[in-house]
């Protein structure tokens, strides 16, 4: 089938891999030229796509990357893939979503599949982006909605292996959808309605972030109380049933966890309903970096002006580069604002922020673990003899105690 990706980031990139290595035709499409520039070219900041798979594919002639809008005006699916954030005052923010799917209905010239992956609240699919292509194209779309399921970094589920939840506007929508992803994806799961997919998705992530809000909580207890609370979170895993481990961090980062929530939040406000757990745990996290730094200023005697501090890795988890919502960024912000002179690490990470340092520094007063990546050696900090605190969420121990 002749698809179109619009939007090459985490999600749309690996769908059009998906697509085209089961012989689609695919065509990856963003606006970004300098992007579409770098793929072409088979340079990819997406964790598990190599060069080599860019350019084999590119040279099969199953897929072809473009930010030229009559380069899908014929096609036969369209995917959308693109950002849904959130506003500066935390609101859903679809302005992109928007703009995506008045350019696609604008351009195309004949009666096609439109599929929704980008995250957002239920309804969406039917109440946003159907109107929009009925307003502004004189051709008879179908369309579906199968919310993302990216995990960028993680190499046991991948977009093969990782069920997909699918579902049209009419069951000729979900017919053709759920058959495009079977070609590729090893079990798709058919709902009822889109609102029905939309909301799995949020409400998945939401279940994420209430249960890191409660062990966030949890932490500060333990400290008050004077116990480990991971070791008390280790403890609990050891019940074989209806336990869950989640561990303390200074926050949630990426597109998922920290967005999801709210989007869910404001469909039921819209709905009359306040999402009380939700909201709080919102607030929770948002909150942890604060807690922390309460801690460590403790920890150094009250006092943080002039303390060097160097940050070891700031993306939003493990082994990936990814800064999205990363709630270290605002750890570095906070704690320069109080004075101390903060460095930090991460050599996965390209970034033009100050403080920036190519390796683990012994003339330091304190060193914080954040977001601990495999490649990180921190035997430089024992030998250095340097004053650490581990604030990762990672579950390996470094040979300092947790510090939340």
């Amino acid at each position: 089938m002749k698809v179109c990706v619009i939007g090459q980031g985490y999600v749309g990139l690996t769908i059009s891999i998906g697509a085209a290595s089961v012989g689609h035709e695919v065509i990856g499409f963003d606006i970004n030229k300098e992007l579409i520039h770098d793929l072409t070219r088979g340079k990819t900041f997406v964790p598990g796509i190599s060069k080599n798979t860019l350019l084999e594919l590119q040279a099969s002639k199953k897929l072809r990357f473009s930010n030229n809008q009559n380069d899908y005006k014929n096609v036969e699916i369209i995917v959308i893939a693109v950002p849904t954030p959130l506003t500066g005052s935390r609101q859903p923010d679809l302005e992109i979503l928007t703009s995506a799917a008045q350019m696609i209905a604008k351009n195309l010239s004949s009666d096609s599949l439109i599929i929704n992956e980008s995250t957002s609240f239920p309804g969406t699919l039917r109440n946003l982006i159907k109107p929009i292509f009925e307003s502004h194209s004189q051709y008879q779309f179908e369309f579906a909605s199968a919310p993302e399921r990216v995990d960028p970094g993680n190499s046991k589920w991948i977009l093969k292996n990782t069920p997909r939840i699918i579902s049209g506007l009419t069951s000729s929508a979900t017919e053709k959808a759920s058959n495009f992803y079977k070609s590729f994806c090893d079990n798709v799961v058919t709902v009822s309605s889109p609102e029905v997919a939309e909301a799995a998705k949020l409400f998945e992530n939401t279940f994420r972030q209430v249960n890191i809000a409660l062990v966030n909580e949890f932490a500060q207890i333990a400290n008050a109380l004077n116990f480990s609370a991971h070791e008390a979170v280790a403890a609990a895993a050891t019940k074989p049933f209806g336990f869950m481990a989640f561990y303390p961090s200074i926050g949630v980062g990426g597109h998922c966890i920290p967005v999801d929530p709210s989007y869910l939040s404001y469909a039921a406000e819209m709905a009359g309903v306040k999402a009380q757990f939700i909201n709080i745990a919102n607030k929770v996290n948002l909150e942890m970096v604060s807690h922390v730094i309460i801690r460590i200023k403790t920890e150094m005697n009250n006092s943080l002006e002039g303390l060097k501090i160097q940050i070891a890795g700031i993306s939003y988890k493990s082994n990936i580069s990814d800064l999205r919502e990363s709630p270290a960024l605002n750890l570095i912000s906070e704690l320069s604002k109080i004075g101390a002179k903060v460095q930090w690490f991460d050599p996965l990470v390209n970034l033009d922020l100050k403080g920036r340092s190519n390796c683990l520094k012994t003339d330091v007063d304190l060193g914080l673990i954040v977001t601990p990546h495999d490649t990180f050696d921190f035997s430089v900090w024992k030998v250095g003899k340097v004053k650490v605190l581990d604030l990762s969420a990672d579950s390996k121990n470094y040979g300092w105690p947790k510090f939340i």
